[in-house]
């Protein structure tokens, strides 16, 4: 589990989490990526393709890797704060609450980093 709260407002932490997000899943890691805060924007068709970050894989390469492996979910609230519904999101991204999270944080064996 990896929970990513920082956007284009901390591009190094959110990178970072993305990053970290792709070589799990590349790995074989069972990744379950959760956007929250300005993260949240990154869950909508071309806002990652816009994220910049000097040295840095690109933004929807990452996700295309988590996806390809992993789940990504958007926060219900974050989303709702913003605006954005299921219409509004990249293919494959679901929108979830605190319930959801709980019990994916709760089963056996799951670690979860929080960027």
């Amino acid at each position: 589990m990896i929970k990513v709260t920082a956007g284009a407002d901390a591009p190094e932490r959110c990178s970072q989490a993305f990053t970290v997000a792709a070589v799990a899943a590349a790995s074989g890691v069972e990744v379950s990526l959760w956007l929250t805060g300005e993260s949240s924007w990154f869950a909508v068709p071309g806002k990652a393709a816009g994220f910049e970050l000097p040295h840095a894989a690109p933004l929807p390469d990452l996700i295309a890797s988590v996806q390809s492996a992993g789940r990504i979910t958007l926060c219900t609230q974050c989303a709702a704060r913003r605006e954005i519904t299921e219409a509004d999101l990249i293919e494959g991204v679901r929108i979830a609450g605190a319930q959801v999270f709980l019990s994916e944080i709760m089963e056996d064996g799951v670690q979860a980093l929080v960027y």
